[in-house]
């Protein structure tokens, strides 16, 4: 990650005293969660980012040279009963999920351009009730893991009417399978 970082945020490791944050975004269908792991709202980019202190906590998120998939998992805890039923019916999938990290002067003002450490998808949504609040858990997958997913389609009309309908490029494919064509001078 050192080489990530450049400018200001580099700088700031350099110091004896290190203010380190994490900011997540969550794109959910219902809207945009923006939090981040202090206390209070921070205003960055334009937008609040609600803080969540220790309730929030995030996994390693690690990088490797290989072409590998690594992912992040979000956490929430003390989220309140009534809330949970709104976040069980979230549909989630496939939605953008983005992990920052910022650095804070000894002002206690935010660094300009906190690093992005993790883009991704949320893939799944595990909750741990414990009757008044909750936990709630989202794990992310970058875009490396998209390549073990096996692509199912076929040259086929049908195929290509359902992602591109009135296209009438494999319009005769099925008339071609057993088509004999001959070349040249007639028999």
């Amino acid at each position: 990650m050192a080489e990530r970082l450049s400018g200001d945020p580099k700088a700031e490791t350099f110091k004896d005293v290190v203010r380190p944050a994490l900011l997540a975004e969550l794109q959910f269908a219902s809207g945009t969660t923006r939090a981040w792991t202090g206390v209070g709202t921070l205003t960055w980019n334009g937008e609040d980012w609600l803080g969540v202190g220790t309730f929030g906590r995030v996994s390693t998120v690690t990088e490797t040279l290989d072409l590998k998939a690594v992912g992040a998992r979000f956490e929430l805890s003390g989220i309140p009963g009534d809330l949970v039923a709104s976040m069980v019916g979230e549909p989630l999938q496939g939605k953008k999920a983005l992990l920052y990290l910022a650095f804070f002067d000894e002002d206690w003002q935010l660094i300009p351009d906190p690093v992005l450490l993790f883009r991704g998808f949320m893939d799944s949504c595990e909750l741990q009730d414990g009757g008044q609040t909750a936990t709630i858990a989202l794990n992310a997958e970058n875009r490396l893991a998209d390549l073990a997913r096996a692509r199912v389609r076929r040259y086929t009309d049908a195929d290509q009417q359902a992602e591109y309908p009135g296209d009438l490029g494999f319009a005769y494919v099925a008339s071609m399978q057993d088509l004999q064509i001959l070349w040249g001078r007639s028999p």
